[in-house]
């Protein structure tokens, strides 16, 4: 018999005045009590007012902060991190290494019901292109960006399988909506991950009972840099969008 979803009401969402963040808070703020917490304020002139119940500027390198943050809450959506792939290990390690597991740490303390934590395609990027990669296939980063995100997954592992917090790693590929001036190389269109499509899968993982799981979080593309199999099994995860099709769209009649 399959088990409940986990009721998951307030939300706090670090990172969330990041592409990522504020695009989930603006679309599901009538389905969360959200707080928000990031390094730079909430831009209502770009995103409008803040939807959600607090918003607030503060560094995570500080545990107290994370605490402070984390209490009263039932799950976080942790999107916070320098998201450069050639950040200096001088910005990472406070951003991605010691906030990510303060925030662990809070959470946990603090008797959270579950963590998503957003992981990255740089955790598996150095397999060759032609290789599809799936999620139980061994990391191989190509920079300490890579190596935060991996590090994000082990500690997401050890608070959910030994101290008993849920946990769910995204490794989430090149993030962009359809409407974007921008174009991706084949390479990156095969990892494409649609916004709406990335937004539906959170919400799934919000309310999932397993206990931790690394979830390959891109769009359904025509071509596959990591298989999704498992994500649309496990999450009942139905995405719509192809990179191949927004990126490099059909001619008239062809």
């Amino acid at each position: 018999m399959d088990q409940q979803p986990v009721a998951i009401r307030r939300l706090l969402v670090t990172g969330g005045a990041g592409r990522i963040g504020s695009h989930f808070i603006k679309q599901h703020a009538p389905d969360y009590a959200i707080r928000m917490v990031d390094v730079r304020p909430w831009d209502e002139a770009a995103h409008g007012p803040f939807p959600g119940v607090e918003a607030s500027v503060a560094d995570l390198s500080d545990l107290a902060t994370c605490r402070r943050l984390a209490a009263g809450m039932d799950a976080v959506l942790h999107l916070a991190a320098d998201p450069r792939p050639d950040a200096p290990f001088e910005s990472l390690l406070p951003n991605n290494f010691v906030a990510t597991y303060n925030l662990f740490q809070a959470a946990h303390d603090a008797g959270l019901k579950r963590v998503v934590f957003a992981s990255s395609i740089h955790a598996i990027d150095g397999y060759p292109e032609d290789v599809l990669v799936f999620p139980d296939m061994l990391t191989w980063p190509k920079n300490m960006y890579g190596v935060s995100k991996i590090y994000g997954e082990s500690v997401g592992k050890y608070f959910a399988l030994t101290a008993g917090l849920p946990t769910i790693c995204l490794r989430i590929g090149p993030y962009l909506p359809p409407d974007t001036e921008h174009q991706l190389s084949v390479r990156d269109q095969k990892a494409y991950t649609n916004p709406d499509d990335l937004n539906q899968l959170i919400t799934k993982c919000l309310a999932s009972t397993i206990p931790y799981a690394i979830v390959h979080a891109t769009s359904h593309n025509r071509r596959m840099r990591m298989d999704i199999t498992a994500t649309m099994r496990d999450f009942d995860y139905h995405p719509q969008w192809d990179g191949f099709e927004i990126f490099h769209p059909k001619a008239p009649n062809a």
